[in-house]
């Protein structure tokens, strides 16, 4: 079941030392013609996800470059975010950059799946940043996470 799938997924990533959540329990009850998963993780403490930061304010380069970088060490290690946007990277108050929700997730040979990852990112934040102020998501803001990506 997915919950379990995830559960893995997270242990592998958790154990390679990949900024995500570390699953604490999974769980599946099949009703009938229904079934219902759940997953539970640790709460990744003093984080808020980039979405609710770009409401907030400007985001800087340092950070810009922090998201590209973790980013680039997840493809590095083959692990393909079916659903990477806006709301699944956390940012951390002290720099740091998780990555959650893993469901539909794998770890694949790296490929060219990795550029429709940052494509679906990059879509995901002009959406979230197109009723804020103009300086929240620039091409600016995309080239550094580039450079991030490509400097890790």
């Amino acid at each position: 079941m997915r919950s379990f799938a995830e559960w893995r997924l997270l242990l592998d990533l958790s154990q390679r030392g990949l900024s995500v959540p570390k699953p604490v329990a999974a769980f599946y009850r099949r009703s009938r013609l229904t079934y219902r998963c759940d997953l539970i993780t640790a709460r990744i403490a003093h984080t808020q996800p980039l979405s609710a930061a770009l409401r907030a304010g400007p985001v800087a380069k340092s950070c810009w470059r922090a998201i590209g970088a973790a980013i680039a060490r997840l493809h590095r290690h083959g692990v393909d975010h079916a659903d990477l946007n806006g709301h699944n990277i956390l940012l951390g108050s002290g720099g740091g950059v998780s990555v959650i929700d893993f469901d539909r997730g794998r770890v694949r040979e790296p490929g060219v799946w990795t550029a429709g990852n940052l494509e679906r990112l990059e879509r995901s934040l002009k959406k979230i940043s197109a009723p804020l102020p103009p300086d929240r998501f620039t091409p600016a803001s995309w080239d550094e996470l580039l450079a991030g990506y490509q400097t890790d």
